[in-house]
């Protein structure tokens, strides 16, 4: 009988131990030093820094990005920055397959673009002042993911190292991910003739629910933001001649939220927010849950006090650990992430303010369609006014979550064995209640891709926040993992 064309590559023709042997070599030696250099520049996504062509960051980390991968002198790689007239540019790297009768595509991705600086950081910590302390690295993008192109190339390594044949592999890391990936669809058309026929994504944007295992990410939550507007005057006036008279802006805007929100619970109100969680997403949550017990809400930082000689922390919404899984992974939920229109607490006089202004987050379940979501949003907060006031909601866009297809046999078999093999425990399943807009756009155009959605995001992290650290141990072993997956495409 003759032998199907394309077979399952054995476990034993990658050394799994080797593979972390070299993958935590080239991290010590080299990948740390250029990740400290990557966390100095405030390479802030264009969402948050509109002049960001002016400034030259995302350029200058993306230059590094790409000269260290030239550095790295794999023999086969090809590699170029492309660009597209007043968009954030791309590295795009392809390398042929050295396995015999391989046609299949790995498409690895990552983004360089970072969130801005926020507050809180520790004394002795910064957003742009990389700190290497206890086998965390400290600093805005390390982990939110600056690794990612640093990883995925060590991954490769560690195959060339062993004389390894692999599929064709090709990267795409972007540089604008953080403001919703709008400039990435373009690139991916244009380069779709060159990414091939992709069987499998490895994306290293994700969490992870612990440190002492592989996980996949099985959902992403999508997001519709924007900035509500409440203005009743043209100027501010003295709070003891008008207050009575004059509504405040900041009372309609309670008002107006009210429609959108319960307050005393937290439940967003329109029924078309919300949609049923799939029974398999289900079941991996219970699993889930079983394995991470209360872990699921002490990762956070919370706030605590002394009450009579013991310590106070706040609730969270649930205590059940699986309720509080389906809570951030498929639950909406409404985040006020700015204000305008308030001066500082020091230059607050007794004014009424003429408008308040919040920025909104609207977290949505993975199977709601944004577009609609934002419509619906919109509707609902300017229509009939209070007072007449003048109510506006500028819309910032909106990405609808994603849902991961079913896992194919190899797949799931080669996710447990990188898992048993680098952390000697079996991957676990997680959704994820933040957004990539990249994954639906790749589902769409590659559905038959297995979709390797994983990450260095564990408790404490803190992305987007103060006090980001990335888990070098553990993206050490991810990184060992990622070559074992790779090898093991059909």
């Amino acid at each position: 009988m003759n032998a199907p064309l394309h077979q399952e590559i054995p476990p034993s023709v990658l050394n799994d131990a080797q593979a972390l042997e070299h993958a935590s070599a080239q991290w010590d030696n080299d990948i740390l030093a250029r990740l400290q250099d990557y966390i100095q520049v405030p390479a802030k996504s264009p969402g948050f820094d509109a002049a960001w062509a002016e400034h030259g960051h995302i350029e200058t980390v993306l230059r590094a990005a790409a000269d260290w991968v030239q550095a790295q002198k794999i023999a086969g790689l090809r590699l170029e920055i492309v660009r597209i007239d007043g968009r954030t540019p791309v590295l795009f790297f392809e390398l042929d397959a050295t396995r015999p009768d391989s046609t299949q595509t790995v498409l690895m991705y990552g983004h360089l673009d970072k969130q801005p600086e926020f507050n809180g950081w520790r004394n002795d910590l910064g957003p742009w002042t990389p700190k290497y302390e206890d086998g965390k690295l400290y600093g805005r993008g390390g982990a939110d993911d600056g690794y990612a192109v640093y990883a995925s190339i060590a991954a490769v390594q560690a195959l060339k190292a062993q004389g390894v044949p692999h599929p064709r592999i090709v990267g795409l890391i972007e540089t604008c991910e953080e403001s919703g990936s709008y400039d990435l669809l373009p690139y991916v058309d244009a380069l779709r003739p060159r990414l091939g026929d992709v069987a499998l994504v490895v994306c290293l944007d994700s969490g992870a629910g612990n440190y002492d295992q592989l996980w996949l990410t099985t959902s992403l939550r999508g997001m519709a933001s924007g900035t509500l507007k409440v203005e009743v005057l043209t100027e501010g006036i003295h709070s003891g001649d008008a207050s009575g008279l004059v509504p405040s802006s900041f009372r309609i805007m309670r008002q107006v939220l009210d429609r959108l929100e319960d307050s005393a619970t937290g439940r967003l109100l329109p029924a078309s927010f919300h949609c049923e969680v799939p029974p398999d997403r289900l079941a991996q949550a219970q699993a889930t849950a079983a394995i991470l017990g209360d872990e699921v809400t002490r990762r956070f930082p919370w706030a605590h006090y002394d009450c009579e000689g013991s310590r106070t922390f706040v609730l969270p919404t649930t205590t059940d650990p699986l309720q509080a899984l389906i809570n951030r992974t498929w639950t909406p939920t409404l985040s006020v992430t700015g204000a305008e229109g308030f001066p500082s607490l020091e230059d607050a006089g007794n004014v009424l303010r003429p408008y308040t202004a919040f920025k909104l987050s609207l977290r949505l379940p993975p199977l709601v369609d944004a577009a609609q979501a934002v419509q619906e949003m919109k509707a609902l907060l300017e229509d009939n006014a209070p007072y007449q006031a003048r109510v506006t909601f500028e819309s910032h866009g909106g990405a609808t979550g994603w849902n991961a297809p079913a896992m194919t046999p190899w797949f799931e078999q080669a996710l447990h064995a990188a898992s048993r093999a680098q952390f000697g425990a079996p991957c676990g399943y997680i959704g994820q209640g933040g957004t990539i807009p990249l994954m639906n756009m790749l589902e769409r155009g590659f559905p038959k891709a297995q979709m390797m959605v994983c990450g260095v995001l564990g408790p404490k992290s803190n992305a987007h926040g103060p006090n980001e650290f990335l888990h070098v141990t553990f993206a050490k072993k991810l990184t060992a993992a990622v070559a074992r997956v790779i090898v093991s495409l059909p």
